[in-house]
């Protein structure tokens, strides 16, 4: 059975840094892109990154660009969102999310992504 499971979430000040982790277990999922989405109180989910099967493609929404890393470790089936110069505005539950086995390619739609994590709260106050 296939399961994602996010940590690292918490309380920080604006401009703090954060570092999410999502385990994954079930299968191995080297050949799978992975992503971040987030969701906001009264507001829909939205993406934040993307990283392909093998790491060596990214994708980042303009919102945490040059904030936000996102990296894998396949070794470990683990996937990390780094979080830095966070906002008030990055306060969301943040999700897990990785495609279908074979499916590397990175994109931003969530419908793209079958397997999801349970979320952890982001909560950053100013």
């Amino acid at each position: 059975q296939v399961q994602l499971v996010e940590s690292g979430g918490g309380l920080v000040q604006a401009g703090g840094s954060l570092r999410l982790s999502c385990a994954a277990s079930g299968r191995t999922f080297s050949s799978s892109a992975m992503a971040w989405f987030r969701q906001a109180p009264g507001k829909e989910r939205e993406f934040a990154a993307a990283i392909s099967g093998s790491g060596g493609s990214t994708y980042y929404a303009d919102s945490v660009k040059g904030r936000f890393t996102i990296s894998r470790d396949n070794a470990k089936n683990t996937v990390y969102l780094q979080m830095n110069s966070l906002k008030p505005e990055d306060t969301a539950v943040y999700y897990c999310a990785a495609k279908r086995y074979g499916l590397g390619y990175v994109s931003m739609g969530p419908l793209e992504y079958s397997y999801w994590g349970q979320g952890t709260q982001v909560t950053v106050s100013s």
